[in-house]
């Protein structure tokens, strides 16, 4: 029987020294799905996929990718995955083409003429195949990294924050290369900063501090917060966050831009806080929205601050 689960851990510790990356972690994957990891910078995400790759050792717990023990067996696991870390070093004297085919050779392919054309093909390099990796731009440089990651054919990726940095137009050209690749079967863990792309993913491990605080879908996920987001487009952004959290009903208020989104109760009076903001600053816009995935963030590290004290 096919264990649909093509990554298992549990219990995973790690340490860097006296810190701890990872505190007892339970994680799976399944089959087919693409997965994303969330959190701020330190809450252990770089260090995880790091495990799941074979790259470093637990301290304690287990982990099992594609059934195999990633230590004990860790030499027949890397020939079935693909790892783009976040600092993919590409041979900038070397041509895109020369590229893939010298990671080829390193992963002792056979005949992947043509699937090194489909690889380009379907990234749009083709026409830049004689190009120096070094003259690309940064969105072609991360495609160009994919294609090498891809080029033997793994049954699961593993991606650390692969779009940071990268232009807007081309994190989502590279999101929709994704989308295809998923959609012939390969499974994707991710990593992002962006969670604008997190939404892109089937389920998402919300983690902070080296534990995970929430495994859901995105749309499970906005469940956590169970009363209404009010946007308010306004100036004097700073000034308008400190009115809104004095409002009665206001669980959080969150910055994002020239606007502001104040969490309020169930049942909290919405056109209390208008009044407040719009005597104070100026409010061009005033409305209720879906909670985004900051919003859900947000809520989150509340509701553990709260559990915690």
């Amino acid at each position: 029987m096919i264990d649909p689960a093509v990554v298992r851990a549990s219990g995973l510790r790690f340490s860097f020294g006296k810190s701890e990356a990872l505190r007892g972690l339970d994680l799976e994957v399944a089959r087919g799905e693409t997965f994303g990891l969330v959190g701020p910078d330190g809450a252990g995400k770089t260090t995880l996929i790091r495990i799941f790759c074979g790259l470093l050792h637990p301290s304690a717990g287990t982990c099992r990718v594609l059934g195999f023990d990633t230590v004990k067996e860790k030499a027949r696991l890397i020939r079935r995955i693909g790892y783009l870390s976040q600092r993919f070093s590409l041979y900038g004297d070397l041509s895109v083409e020369e590229n893939i085919d010298f990671f080829a050779e390193i992963h002792g392919c056979k005949g992947y003429a043509g699937r090194k054309n489909e690889l380009l093909e379907s990234m749009d390099l083709l026409r830049f195949k004689k190009r120096l990796a070094g003259a690309l731009s940064g969105g072609m440089k991360q495609k160009l990294a994919l294609a090498v990651t891809l080029i033997h054919t793994p049954e699961i990726l593993f991606l650390d924050e692969p779009t940071n940095g990268v232009d807007p137009v081309a994190r989502r050209e590279f999101w929709d290369i994704l989308a295809g690749i998923s959609a012939d079967g390969v499974t994707i863990v991710i990593s992002t900063p962006y969670l604008d792309e997190a939404e892109r993913c089937r389920r998402l491990a919300f983690m902070d501090g080296g534990r995970i605080i929430k495994v859901a879908s995105p749309d499970e996920a906005r469940t956590a917060v169970p009363g209404l987001i009010y946007e308010a487009v306004c100036d004097r952004v700073a000034e308008a966050r400190t009115i809104a959290g004095r409002v009665p009903g206001a669980v959080s208020v969150q910055a994002f831009g020239d606007k502001i989104h104040v969490e309020m109760r169930p049942g909290a009076d919405g056109f209390a806080l208008r009044t407040a903001l719009s005597d104070a600053v100026a409010v061009s816009v005033f409305r209720t929205v879906r909670p985004t995935l900051e919003d859900v963030f947000f809520r989150l590290l509340s509701d553990r601050k709260g559990e915690a004290a």
